[in-house]
């Protein structure tokens, strides 16, 4: 991991340099994957509750890999339902190019109706290429904010985003990531910054730079709510040790053999 916390976690790099999402949901889903879910449904409800205005809503994912939030956000599917597509047999064996264009008329099928514009930042430049490729997004980068500043493309784009979505990011992302994004980003009445955040990392840092930008943070669930099971005992063992060292109690939680995650909601004072 990079960023604020070096808590050890399973290492799932290597699904993220195919050119579709089939290694990323063979990995992710038999260990319980659901944090997609949760954190759209949240962003769902901040984004009802945000004044009309003429524009589309720009939302920004950190860390948004193949577009997972935004196919949530823009379709009528499921991740149960996009596993399954992912997943199917007859899509096992076929080529990439011919997955991407089955994919796109998939979710042109299931396609909701949304004055939503999607944005995304992730590492993996197969991942964005992906999800821009398929619909997904409308626009997507992957500029290492944790060493660089925006590039120009990037920092045109941050300007109007009016939501920043950050689904268990952050540990491989931190305070530099999320305070160049809000540094380019027009801080307005309505910008939110919402993220599930593992209950073994401090948020505390980030919640420091957001306040520096005059944003305020509370928690938006009274619960944590489960991301996925543990990869393996060493996962589970580094996890409940840094949740204990937190002063967090793992029973009925991180102790059943789940990563826990905590929802925060920023705004302007």
């Amino acid at each position: 991991m990079s960023g604020d916390d070096e808590l050890y976690k399973a290492d799932f790099s290597s699904m993220y340099t195919s050119p579709d999402p089939r290694a990323y949901f063979e990995a992710l889903m038999p260990l319980g994957y659901e944090i997609p879910e949760h954190g759209t449904r949240f962003v769902e409800s901040v984004l009802a509750a945000l004044p009309s205005h003429e524009e589309p809503t720009t939302v920004l994912d950190v860390c948004c890999s193949y577009g997972i939030n935004a196919a949530l956000m823009r379709s009528t599917l499921s991740l149960e339902q996009l596993g399954a597509h992912h997943l199917a047999d007859e899509v096992a064996d076929v080529p990439a190019e011919v997955k991407i264009a089955r994919d796109r008329k998939f979710f042109d099928r299931h396609a909701r109706q949304r004055r939503l514009r999607l944005l995304g930042l992730d590492a993996s430049r197969p991942a964005i290429d992906y999800a821009l490729r398929v619909g997904l997004l409308d626009a997507g980068w992957c500029d290492d904010l944790e060493r660089d500043d925006p590039s120009p493309q990037l920092l045109a784009g941050l300007h109007d985003v009016d939501v920043v979505v950050c689904t268990g990011g952050v540990g491989y992302v931190g305070t530099a990531t999320f305070d160049r994004i809000l540094s380019a980003m027009t801080i307005r009445a309505h910008t939110r910054v919402v993220s599930f955040v593992l209950r073994s990392i401090d948020y505390g840092p980030v919640e420091a730079v957001l306040a520096g930008h005059g944003l305020v943070t509370g928690s938006g669930l009274a619960e944590p709510v489960r991301q996925r099971r543990f990869a393996d005992e060493q996962e589970r063992d580094a996890t409940l040790r840094a949740v204990r060292a937190r002063g967090l109690d793992p029973v009925g939680l991180e102790e059943d053999g789940w990563h826990y995650a905590n929802c925060f909601v920023s705004s302007p004072a």
